[in-house]
């Protein structure tokens, strides 16, 4: 049985080791055929480094290390060309001086494996022309250049504006290098988690084609269901595949959907066990921060509605947090349709580790709970699996009367009724519920539909503002729901029992006032 190239992401190292390599090259071959300039994203831990260094292989004529591989008797190996590789993968670039110290050592490097001797007298962009210059001269041939997480920089400092700022001039002004050298570059490849705008970084290269979400490319990183069941077939020898495919599957590029390589490989390694692998190695604070600023309502990232323009690229000044949450891997696309002749995209979680995780990363940012957090989210699961209303509500006011006071100074969270219900909408997600907010029914929209085992529960949310009278003989969220009609289209499926929920905030005690059900 193969091993398996778990943090791996050197070609060489995996095919002389035995461990497992899905062949992507026929997918290179077409890349590469005719000279390009492309760009990729995909989020982290996808093999995007991998993929680097295997054109860079290539292009460097390493035929016996693609013996059986697809490519092997397709490419013209007697043609070698000097390859310049930019990796920013390793380390935390946190000011421009550090990007221009990286970049200087990146350059010299990459001469001193070319056994080229240039000129460091130059600014950055004068040293980096003059290399590919010199390429081009020793080795007869033009250049290749392949750069790898050419984001991180920029990343790496999403939270502070003004060094930001200063480190995408640095970048632009390295990038600006590959526009002067154009008619000396065989072929150019960008990869990134973020598609930052063309205005700020890729101004700086010509005709660079963004292949992220080209259909031909969908499975260019990621592994296939059918890789799984047959180059991890003896690994995954007795999995549950359905099982499988709900927890780490679903990533659509506008193909076939993929799994994260790193999920399979760490769940494999962990005897099959069903965990948060990808999920665990990072997720940035800095997001959370964004949709506190922005008073994000959770509930809409089920079925989100974007336009093109929302996926392609971002500005650094101004970050819109779906654009992110897509760029990262936290959403993925669902469905694509045309309306108004304009071509929009419905988004969605990717899989089960996506969806829980990232609510349970939400209950964090919002509520700031530690080791209470799960026994809230056993009491809910507990309750909403027995359908035990009255330990649902107070459940559902002890978690409320956790969250610190501070959490609503110098923000208004606490006037928007669409914070409670992210709350709510963040623990159902972490404990598996299968939601639909904003039901829609031919009567108007139910703020939430949860259903958790053999139990439906059609839920109104409301906000009773300070300073007005709450009338405690009337639940009006409850009253809204059946006066119209929300919860007619549940009743009658066979096996479930239906519930109408009726949840009244307080703003003033930040806190429930009224919580009326009813079975149907």
């Amino acid at each position: 049985m193969k091993k398996l190239p778990i943090g791996i992401n050197t070609l060489s190292t995996i095919l002389e080791n035995d461990m497992i390599y899905i062949d992507k090259t026929e997918l290179i071959s077409t890349l590469i055929s005719t000279p390009g300039r492309y760009f990729l994203s995909r989020p982290r831990r996808f093999g995007k480094s991998l993929f680097v260094d295997t054109l860079k292989e290539i292009f460097e004529g390493n035929k016996e290390l693609f013996k059986g591989l697809f490519i092997y008797d397709k490419w013209n190996w007697d043609k070698k060309y000097p390859v310049i590789k930019v990796d920013f993968a390793g380390g935390v670039i946190q000011s421009r001086v550090e990007l221009d110290v990286k970049l200087l050592y990146i350059i010299k490097s990459n001469a001193i494996r070319l056994g080229l001797t240039i000129d460091l007298s130059s600014d950055i962009s004068g040293i980096f022309s003059d290399l590919i210059k010199a390429a081009l001269l020793k080795y007869k041939s033009k250049v290749v250049v392949l750069i790898d997480e050419y984001d991180k920089p920029l990343l790496d400092n999403i939270e502070k504006p003004e060094m930001i700022a200063e480190i995408r001039d640095g970048l632009k002004n390295f990038y600006s290098v590959l526009k002067e050298q154009d008619a000396n570059l065989q072929f150019v490849f960008l990869t990134g988690v973020s598609k930052f705008s063309k205005v700020n970084i890729f101004s700086g290269i010509n005709n660079l084609k963004d292949i992220t979400l080209s259909k031909e490319y969908a499975t260019i990183c990621g592994y296939t269901q059918n890789d799984l069941r047959t180059s991890f077939v003896q690994h995954l020898a007795g999995v549950d595949w359905d099982e499988l495919k709900k927890w780490y599957n679903g990533y659509n590029f506008l193909g076939e959907s993929v799994y994260n390589p790193f999920d399979i490989l760490l769940f494999i390694s962990e005897d099959k066990s069903y965990r948060n692998y990808w999920f665990e190695t990072g997720t940035p604070t800095f997001l959370i921060k964004l949709f506190q600023k922005n008073q994000y309502f959770l509930p809409d990232l089920d079925n989100i509605v974007v336009g093109e323009e929302l996926l392609s690229s971002f500005e650094i000044d101004r970050i819109e947090p779906v654009t992110l949450l897509f760029q990262t891997g936290y959403l993925t696309i669902k469905e694509t349709f045309i309306e108004m002749g304009e071509i929009l995209y419905k988004l969605t979680y990717p899989n089960i580790e996506v969806k829980r995780s990232l609510n349970k990363y939400f209950i964090h940012g919002y509520a700031l709970l530690t080791q209470e957090k799960l026994q809230y989210e056993r009491s809910t699961y507990e309750a909403l699996m027995k359908a035990d209303l009255p330990a649902l509500e107070k459940t559902i006011k002890r978690l409320f009367a956790s969250i610190p006071y501070r959490n609503f100074t110098n923000n208004k969270l606490l006037e928007s009724e669409g914070y409670y219900a992210s709350v709510l909408y963040a623990f159902f997600a972490a404990i598996n519920c299968e939601i639909i907010p904003e039901d829609i029914t031919n009567h108007g929209q139910a703020d939430m539909t949860v259903t958790l085992g053999e139990n439906i529960y059609v839920m109104e949310i409301k906000l009773v503002k300070t300073g007005i009278t709450c009338n405690p003989e009337v639940n009006e969220a409850l009253a809204q729901i059946q006066e119209r009609k929300y919860s007619e289209k549940y009743i009658g499926i066979t096996g479930k029992s239906v519930f109408e929920v009726g949840i009244v905030f307080g703003e003033e005690g930040r806190n429930l006032l009224q919580f009326g059900f009813v079975r149907c």
